[in-house]
């Protein structure tokens, strides 16, 4: 992969966007926010992240109904890391198409680990 890696992060949290957004961008990643679900999409028309981490529990859309949305979306699909408090959610997640989760809560460095596989990934569709 060449260039800086784009991470789109969403989660309805402010406090979390921010941490993940600082966190992340002192690790090496450029990172691009949305609120919920749908705002992502109106972000996904303007950037293609290599990596989406998504929260699952998002009001006015959440990660499960983002996730089947996107994977219908036409065109090339990236990675989604799903973080989730719930082992249930992780299932379902899994069922709906994530490729990797990180539960709740959880050290960055589990994180940069899972981040750092689906680079690996990502960097093979591009």
């Amino acid at each position: 992969m060449t260039g800086t890696p784009r991470l789109l992060v969403i989660d309805d949290d402010p406090t979390i966007r921010e941490m993940l957004e600082m966190v992340l961008d002192s690790e090496g990643y450029e990172v691009v926010t949305a609120p919920h679900g749908m705002a992502a999409f109106a972000v996904l028309d303007q950037v293609r992240p290599h990596v989406i981490i998504l929260d699952m529990k998002m009001p006015i859309m959440d990660g499960w109904g983002f996730l089947e949305r996107y994977r219908r979306r036409p065109g090339a699909r990236v990675p989604v890391v799903v973080l989730t408090a719930a082992q249930d959610d992780a299932r379902r997640a899994s069922e709906v198409g994530a490729d990797a989760y990180v539960a709740k809560p959880f050290a960055i460095d589990d994180l940069i680990r899972v981040l750092d596989r689906c680079m690996t990934v990502s960097s093979s569709l591009a």
